[in-house]
């Protein structure tokens, strides 16, 4: 019985190339970015007619419960890939429910690297993120870049941490139906 090489071979590629994907995914880990802590406006009663809100509120003052702290890790396979290009997290927002007249902005303070692993003249740092940022419901928005430069050796990682998260509530105002509006920002790591 004679045999098709050229369809052998083509079955034989095939098969060799989702073996060598399967064990590359399997030897990438994923980014990670851990949120602690949250935060609720207190927004004053009004308490006489023809006044108004504030407008706008933040977190920046705020200790305990309502301080938001990011931090994570970038794995050596994810560096890797990147090749000194650069990563940033970009955020946007979910309602639950929300009022299309409030808006939500974020800004850093802080936020430190630390190298992990055997790297040659290598340097991290945090950068953007200092002045208010809008934050989209239906876009991703940059909100902080991560550069990194040097000879990547075995088991590098990069983790950040300390980064304070203040949020900016506005467009608050009596035009606003009363009620309880919540979000959740959704933070991601992407090639820069």
């Amino acid at each position: 019985m004679r045999m098709n090489h050229h369809l052998f071979r083509r079955i034989c590629i095939k098969r060799h190339l989702y073996i060598f994907l399967l064990l590359i995914g399997s030897c990438m880990n994923a980014q990670v970015v851990n949120v602690s802590g949250n935060w609720t406006a207190t927004i004053p009663a009004i308490t006489e007619a023809g006044s108004n809100y504030a407008g706008t509120y933040d977190n920046s003052v705020s200790n305990g419960s309502n301080q938001i702290t990011l931090s994570g890790t970038l794995p050596g396979s994810f560096l890797n890939l990147l090749s000194g290009s650069g990563a940033k997290m970009t955020m946007r927002y979910t309602p639950n429910p929300w009022n299309n007249a409030l808006t939500l902005s974020a800004k850093r303070t802080g936020g430190t690297t630390t190298i992990h692993g055997v790297c040659v003249l290598c340097t991290s740092s945090i950068n953007g993120g200092t002045t208010y940022i809008p934050i989209s419901q239906t876009a991703d928005t940059t909100f902080v870049t991560f550069t990194f430069s040097g000879v990547l050796g075995l088991g590098n990682s990069v983790t950040f941490a300390d980064i304070n998260l203040i949020l900016q509530l506005a467009g608050v105002s009596v035009t606003v139906p009363t009620n309880t509006y919540s979000a959740r920002v959704v933070f991601t790591i992407v090639a820069n």
